[in-house]
């Protein structure tokens, strides 16, 4: 990361690194590319895998190339199919001819895949995690030089690790964020929410990967945008108490709310300020 030597400070001339909401939008159908770009997320996901049915993804690559959002003034990025599939060279080249800003390599579970991901498409990797061999390779996948940004594929690791409790992936979310930190990539993206319309459900999801130390999150739908990016935002409260603990300075003796101000709680609170002034800038933007 360039711009910073804090890991959990975004650097904030990178638009993949400071993104918070990441819609999909179907390859297959480019009549929505205008409409996710200017949706109000962050960066917009062309997906060429999941979205696409089987035997479409050839037309889908084509419709891809001939209504390419370019200049969209956002990050348009695009899921290719995996490293094991029929359509991953395809995928991989048409990329390289559009230039987006980066692919989604989903099913990545090697730190060589995503460099050959990156050298193919001639772009930056956003590696998917979500099997279990991605998670035990996360310290070789996030050092590589070609991975911007982990993302957190949820709902097929708990199929892979066959559990249908959320918070048996809880130590999956600390592994991420461990090491992202770890080799200096911005906060990891949180999998998506299947409750397209129900935003309560959406909220709680989104402030539960805050807390887990998550910087984004994925989105299936443009009503999931406004929830997100609010989870996202430190609240009121957070931001006044920070300016509060900056205003006070480095004064070992001093206190704000009967809590000592020392350097760790200093830093906190510069954190919260950085995230503020983000959330500001997607609001605006």
């Amino acid at each position: 990361m360039t711009g910073t030597t804090d890991p959990l400070v975004t650097d904030t001339t990178d638009p993949l690194a400071t993104a918070v909401t990441w819609l999909f939008v179907p390859a297959s159908r480019p009549d929505r590319f205008a409409k996710a770009v200017t949706s109000g997320a962050d960066a917009v996901v062309i997906d060429l895998e999941d979205a696409v049915a089987a035997g479409d993804k050839a037309t889908a690559r084509d419709r891809l190339r001939a209504a390419w959002p370019g200049n969209a003034g956002i990050p348009v990025v695009v899921r290719v199919n995996g490293p094991r599939t029929a359509e991953y060279a395809d995928d991989l080249a048409a990329c390289r001819a559009l230039s987006p800003a980066a692919v989604v390599l989903p099913k990545t579970e090697t730190a060589a895949q995503v460099r050959d991901a990156g050298e193919a498409s001639g772009t930056r990797v956003l590696p998917l995690i979500e099997t279990a061999r991605g998670l035990v390779a996360l310290d070789r996948i996030t050092a590589d030089p070609a991975c911007a940004r982990l993302l957190f594929g949820s709902i097929d690791l708990a199929l892979d690790l066959d559990v249908s409790d959320d918070r048996a992936l809880d130590t999956a979310r600390a592994d991420l964020v461990r090491w992202s930190v770890v080799n200096e990539r911005p906060a990891p993206v949180d999998g998506v929410s299947t409750a397209v319309r129900d935003e309560a459900a959406v909220t709680r999801a989104a402030t539960r990967a805050r807390a887990w130390g998550f910087g984004g999150k994925l989105c299936i739908h443009p009503a999931q945008i406004a929830p997100v990016r609010a989870a996202f935002a430190p609240a009121e409260d957070e931001v006044e108490w920070a300016r509060r603990v900056l205003a006070a300075g480095h004064d070992a003796a001093a206190t704000v709310d009967g809590e000592m101000i020392d350097r760790p709680v200093v830093e906190r609170a510069r954190r919260i300020l950085h995230r503020a002034e983000l959330a500001v800038r997607h609001t605006t933007t």
